[in-house]
């Protein structure tokens, strides 16, 4: 954990969020500033940085965060009618929080993705 973490307090209950699913290693709260009707983010309990620090020996990890993403999406009730995932990287990517975070974007149809 990351002591300057904003993410990390989040997710040890120090800042209050609307918590949407918990178990041991992953935390999953709805987006303060949502984008969409149905806007959550899906965090590892564990302190990484961003997807990069993924490792060989995090592949379980990375798995069971991925597989619990799909849980919320359907216990969002936005699953059948489909959602988007986004996982953005370090600066150039859009990372806005330096926690490995996944957003579940849904409740009405997205557009396309466009890149300038």
């Amino acid at each position: 954990m990351s002591q300057e973490c904003i993410f990390c307090k989040i997710a040890q209950g120090v800042i209050p969020s609307k918590k949407i699913y918990e178990d041991e290693t992953v935390f999953a709260f709805h987006d303060i500033h949502p984008q969409t009707p149905v806007h959550a983010l899906v965090i590892p309990k564990r302190h990484l940085t961003c997807l990069d620090d993924l490792a060989v020996a995090d592949r379980a990890e990375a798995g069971h965060l991925l597989e619990r993403v799909a849980h919320v999406a359907r216990e969002l009730g936005v699953a059948a009618e489909g959602y988007r995932t986004v996982i953005n990287t370090r600066e150039h990517g859009g990372q806005e929080v330096a926690h490995l975070h996944i957003h579940i974007l849904g409740g009405r149809k997205v557009g396309p993705m466009v890149c300038r």
